[in-house]
């Protein structure tokens, strides 16, 4: 049985240059590199994309349909391997890759957490945390 990996879908996935628009309509293409990880991490792990979207009307049908349009434009689809197809099969076409609740996770991989390490940061680090994306230099 593999563990489960959480990933988060905006901001690790969805490249999310364009801010929250809808839960239903998802107008940017991936962070460089999704697809591949993607691809690989699915070797080892029980992959579960969590969102603000997932519990809201719409938002699971445009991701699973965002994960398949993505995964043929980046990731080759020939035999042996028929990546594009492994991805949209294991993950866009599965109800349960999609949960509507904070699934307990071996680990997760999110753009807007800070991992705790048994001491308590300052508040005043917490008030400054940027994502990633938004981050100078």
């Amino acid at each position: 049985m593999k563990k489960t990996l959480c990933l988060d879908f905006d901001g690790v996935l969805h490249s999310y240059t364009s801010g929250w628009v809808a839960p239903h309509f998802i107008p940017d293409p991936p962070v460089p590199g999704a697809f591949e990880f993607l691809y690989h991490a699915l070797d080892h792990f029980e992959v579960v994309i969590f969102s603000s979207r997932s519990n809201q009307e719409g938002g699971i049908e445009a991701m699973s349909t965002w994960i398949e349009y993505w995964a043929r434009k980046e990731l080759t689809n020939a035999e042996p391997d028929w990546r594009a197809n492994r991805v949209i099969n294991l993950i866009s076409t599965k109800k349960s890759a999609f949960p509507t609740k904070k699934p307990s996770a071996f680990v997760t991989l999110d753009d807007r957490a800070i991992t705790f390490s048994g001491v308590f940061p300052p508040i005043g680090e917490l008030l400054d945390f940027q994502p990633w994306n938004k981050r100078n230099g």
